[in-house]
Formats: C-alpha cells, structure tokens, sequence
C-alpha cells in the first residue's frame, strides 16, 4: 500500500510540453509512472513523449479517465490551474511551483473548501518537491535513483532535506513508502497532520520522518495529533536553530515568530514524544535506532 499514489492512478502533466514539464514528465515515464497525457493550451491534438496533448483538463480527463496531475504552471497563472483541474473532477493535483502570490492560494483555498467532501480534490504544495512511493511512481521533482522502496513514510516543507533523509535511510537498508513533500510556502494545501494521518493508517508505513521549519504554526499542529493519535514513531529534524528572530529566511513561510521558532517547534515535538535529530545528518541515525537497526 502507499499514500495518495498507487500503480492505478492516472496522471496527467499540466503544462506538459514546456522545458521543465517535458523535463520531468519524462523522468516520470521513465521510472514507470502511470502518466496518461498532458495539457498544453492551444497544443491540443498533437503527441508528446508518446503521450497524447489536450488543451484543457477536462478535455483530458474525458479522454483518458485520469484522476491526477501534476503541474509545472508559472506561478502568475497556476491559481487557475489548480481550480480547473478542481473543476475537472480530479482527485488529486500537485504543484511545484514557487512564487505563487499568497493572495492566489488563499483564493484556491476558499474555492477548493467550496466542493462537498466527497468530491474535494487533495492539493499538495505549491513550492513543493511533490510525491515518490518508489517502485509506484513519482509526481514531483526528485532524483528517483536515491529512493530505495521500504516502509519509512517521509513529509517535508524542505525538498532538498527530503532527499538527505531518503539517501541517509538507503545506507542504513531502510526504504521509504511514500513522501510527500507539502511545500514551504505560508499557504498550501496539505498538511504535516493530512500526511500524518495518512501515514498512522497505512499499514506498510513503519515510521514516519518529518521535516520542518521555522515560520508557521503546522509542526505544533503535528506535535498535537503524533501526542494524541499517533502509535508509530516519527523522527523530526526542524531547520532554522540559527536563524534570527524576524528575518526571513529560506523558504517564503519560513520567518520566525513568537511561538514559530525551530526550538519551539523542536521542544514541541519531543514533548509529543518524537526523536529529535540535532542536525541534518543525524536523520539516518536517529531512524536507525528507533527502527532498532545497527548505525
């Protein structure tokens, strides 16, 4: 089993026939990715990568039953991007994109609570690195190659530390099911907690490792569902120890606050009864030791 992606999901790539679309859309192909099509406005009717191109979403999705996408949209137009795959009756949508104006999200958000539960699209990001379950199928930007599959779930703001966290379990044996990676900007549309629950009910996820940062109230929102509801363990590293008060730093949603800060989130979650690892490096370890595998 893995989370949100599995071997039957239909993806489609919106903005498919760009640079950085065509880019990893064929990286996806090429690690088995079940990517059914594209859009390309004004590009309709016409192949890529042997997929074929339509110019809208619903048009797609008539044509080949997809129930995901992935999008790699400029961040002036990605807000209508994610409303039409909404509109479209996908069930799932990712976006990488970075740059979205915060005003957009908060607008995607309002019109995304506005459909009945039931048939309410999950969206993950923006500035995201996206979804790898290995040996399924990937929406998202990262290097496959360093994704060994196993039973270590992984959600991070921070892309970059995602891939640390993957290489560092390979060289201790471990894999992972699925990661997620939901954005580092103030606005998104998945959660710490969305992929936690997701994770406590998946019963080829072992462990889960969470990565985050200063900026936001998500960690402590974490922090109060892994105390309350969750029965595996979870290794944490939260970037941003050093980082001086009111000044932002990395990511968008990352500037410090009272109550935001990597130590506060940090003590948080070591209060919930979480593993702490001090630095980058000591995630493989400190998943090591709570898996019971040697270092």
């Amino acid at each position: 089993m893995t989370v949100l992606l599995n071997r039957d999901t239909k993806i489609i790539v919106q903005g498919f026939t760009g640079r950085i679309g065509s880019f990893h859309a064929e990286d996806a192909i090429n690690n088995g990715t079940n990517v059914v099509g594209g859009v390309t406005p004004g590009k309709g009717g016409t192949e890529h990568l042997g997929r074929p191109v339509f110019d809208t979403v619903a048009e797609a999705v008539e044509a080949t039953g997809a129930d995901a996408s992935i999008m790699f949209v400029p961040p002036p137009f990605a807000a209508d991007s994610i409303m039409e795959a909404a509109d479209a009756g996908l069930k799932l949508s990712v976006s990488i994109a970075d740059g979205i104006p915060t005003q957009d999200m908060i607008a995607v958000k309002r019109y995304l609570a506005t459909f009945p539960a039931e048939r309410r699209m999950r969206f993950v990001g923006p500035n995201c690195a996206g979804i790898i379950s290995p040996g399924v199928g990937m929406m998202g930007i990262m290097p496959p190659h360093i994704y060994r599959q196993g039973r270590i779930g992984i959600v991070a703001r921070s892309g970059t530390l995602s891939y640390e966290a993957a290489a560092q379990i390979q060289q201790h044996g471990l894999g992972v099911s699925t990661s997620v990676g939901i954005g580092g900007d103030p606005v998104n549309g998945t959660s710490f907690k969305d992929v936690l629950e997701l994770f406590q009910d998946d019963p080829e996820t072992d462990a889960v490792i969470l990565i985050g940062e200063i900026g936001g109230p998500q960690e402590v929102e974490a922090a109060e569902y892994i105390k309350a509801s969750m029965t595996k363990p979870v290794v944490a590293y939260i970037a941003g120890l050093s980082a001086p008060k009111g000044r932002k730093m990395g990511h968008a949603g990352a500037i410090s606050a009272a109550g935001e800060t990597a130590k506060d989130k940090a003590d948080a979650l070591e209060a919930a009864g979480v593993t702490i690892a001090p630095t980058p490096s000591d995630i493989g370890n400190a998943v090591a030791k709570v898996m019971n595998v040697a270092a």
